[in-house]
């Protein structure tokens, strides 16, 4: 078994999933308008500062529905040679264009260096958020960003089950899809043409 993922993957992974399968044969957005963006931020409390506080208008949410596109698209080529979700496989971003709007996202979080000098050591600098807001989707794109250049990228698989438009980490050999209900409909379809092409 694998070590758990990080939190960037996670926060990373779990934009990504906000466009699932709707249970009916097709694909929901769970951002499909502010309400949506306010309940998952406020389900990532955690991992989000200010989360609790957190109200999205229509302008962070069309920034945050722009990064995940970008993210979804370095997903897919991060899942190379293997084929991307279906959700989005036609339309999917160029990736110069994905890998620029992530960065230009992840560039609204301006840090500063701070120095750390204790008695007994060298000076040290980190970097640090100043103490005014971030903007969401800069915080969701340093996570993208930090996992993407990770070695958690690559366990990054697309689940192909059927109707399943996920995203997932392989988090040990023998997983080829995203949850148990995926490998119990992928085994149905299969156990299916089987039969088909007997009859």
């Amino acid at each position: 078994m694998e070590d758990s993922i990080s939190e960037d993957a996670r926060l990373a992974l779990d934009l990504a999933l906000t466009i699932r399968h709707d249970g009916h044969g097709g694909v929901a957005d769970d951002l499909a308008d502010p309400a949506g963006l306010t309940a998952w931020v406020h389900a990532h409390r955690d991992a989000l500062p200010g989360a609790d506080r957190f109200v999205a208008d229509p302008t962070t949410l069309t920034a945050v529905r722009e990064l995940r596109a970008a993210v979804r698209a370095l997903f897919a080529r991060a899942v190379r040679p293997g084929e991307p979700s279906p959700a989005d496989a036609a339309r999917l971003l160029p990736v110069p264009q994905a890998v620029e709007r992530l960065n230009a996202a992840a560039a609204l979080a301006a840090t500063v260096p701070v120095l750390v000098w204790a008695e007994d050591a060298d000076p040290v600098v980190h970097e640090e958020a100043p103490s005014r807001d971030i903007p969401l989707a800069a915080v969701l794109a340093r996570a993208a960003t930090t996992f993407l250049a990770s070695p958690d990228r690559q366990r990054l698989r697309a689940c192909h089950a059927p109707r399943c438009v996920r995203y997932f980490i392989k988090e040990h050999p023998r997983q080829e899809w995203c949850k148990p209900s995926c490998g119990n409909r992928a085994r149905v379809a299969r156990h299916h043409e089987r039969h088909k092409k007997s009859a």
